[in-house]
């Protein structure tokens, strides 16, 4: 598994792994939660067998599989023997933090369900302490916000071909709005190809009408100006954990201004690397 990312998220109840875990989702990982330590070393052998369809792994390891921790460090070392490259991360937080947490959320610890969450932290700290010492990185995410502690995952183990996917819906508001957008742009103040008799019965995809709504002052000033905000905003999105973007562009019937502008606007966000789908609704 040489050129397989296999990561083991594990750490203190409260420290975040769940979020963690989510934020390996989004990068594309195959996640598993909670797999008994003797079962790590018969998954990563199913990977192996997935002749490359299983590239990046995380699995997360922790107390509620107290169990098997004792099993842990020989499913470990067979990890070795099979030539498994694997990673700990080992998330952790203050004991005042954690005991915020639980207070918050008004969960008792696993390991004092029925007494003091400080105790149940105490506990935790010891049977995880071997782990901990074995880790290849430790996260305090004490004063961590969530943005912060996904930028440190992203950038230790963030595939950079992972980016935000982005699809363009060009509509028509005749026809209603689309219910599932992020972002809606109403482009109906562009001057309209449909009171041009031969640019009627053409669409969006056409060259003609693309010509004529690019040409417009109105139309020039709105790409620059739109193209540019989408611009700013979708690293800032990205940074906030968000993988994918649906942008509503609409016109009066969704032949025409909207089709051509959802084309355009899709061609500047490839050009910026960014992976794009335009699709047409009402055309």
């Amino acid at each position: 598994m040489d050129d397989t990312s296999f990561v083991i998220i594990t750490g203190l109840s409260g420290a975040g792994k769940s979020q963690a875990v989510k934020v390996f989702e989004d990068m594309g990982y195959f996640c598993v939660d909670n797999l008994p330590a003797p079962l790590i070393p018969k998954f990563a052998e199913l990977c192996q067998q997935s002749e490359g369809k299983v590239r990046s792994v995380a699995l997360v390891i922790d107390i509620r599989g107290d169990l098997f921790l004792d099993e842990l460090n020989d499913s470990l070392n067979q990890l070795k023997t099979m030539a498994v490259d694997y990673q700990i991360l080992f998330l952790e937080a203050s004991d005042d933090i954690l005991i915020s947490r639980f207070k918050e959320t008004r969960r008792n610890h696993p390991l004092s369900p029925s007494g003091s969450i400080s105790e149940g932290i105490r506990l935790e700290r010891e049977k995880l302490s071997d782990l901990r010492g074995r880790a290849n990185k430790i996260i305090d995410t004490s004063r961590l916000k969530s943005s912060e502690l996904r930028a440190e995952l992203r950038q230790d183990w963030g595939n950079e071909a992972v980016n935000m996917n982005v699809t363009i819906l060009s509509f028509g508001y005749k026809h209603g709005i689309p219910m599932d957008t992020d972002l809606l742009m109403d482009v109906r103040f562009i001057p309209n190809p449909f009171y041009l008799p031969e640019l009627r019965p053409l669409t969006g995809r056409d060259r003609a009408v693309q010509e004529y709504v690019y040409q417009s002052s109105e139309s020039q000033e709105f790409i620059e100006r739109f193209s540019g905000l989408l611009l700013f905003l979708l690293p800032n999105y990205i940074k906030e954990g968000k993988t994918h973007m649906m942008l509503g562009i609409g016109c009066t019937g969704g032949q025409h201004r909207s089709v051509a502008l959802a084309i355009k606007l899709g061609q500047i966000l490839a050009d910026a690397g960014y992976k794009v789908s335009v699709r047409h609704r009402d055309s």
